[in-house]
């Protein structure tokens, strides 16, 4: 089992999402975004108790292997939110239209 995950994202990617997302008020792909950042950090916390000899290195394992699939597959996800929402993958910012959409519905316009 690798020491860390394989990832799509990098932690600041992650981070511009969430950013991203939250100033449009935008909220799911931040969520996905956040979820992954939260798998990141029990994959490491459950590798450490492995490496570290814990008596329970089969529970350990099992969760780690749970979190890397978990990991993997809301990688996935968020790739296809930001595709399916016209999010520039260069700069991970939100498609105009999704900021009016917002612009819209503060301003209670139908």
């Amino acid at each position: 089992m690798p020491d860390t995950l394989p990832k799509r994202f990098t932690d600041a990617e992650l981070s511009k999402i969430m950013e991203e997302a939250s100033i449009y008020m935008c909220a799911c792909p931040a969520q996905v975004a956040e979820s992954l950042t939260q798998l990141r950090a029990l994959y490491k916390y459950q590798r450490n108790c492995i490496q570290t000899g814990s008596l329970m290195m089969g529970v350990h394992d099992r969760i780690a292997r749970a979190t890397a699939a978990a990991h993997q597959e809301m990688e996935c996800c968020l790739d296809d939110v930001l595709a399916m929402e016209g999010w520039d993958r260069a700069t991970l910012t939100m498609p105009e239209g999704l900021r009016q959409r917002r612009d819209e519905l503060l301003n209670g316009d139908d």
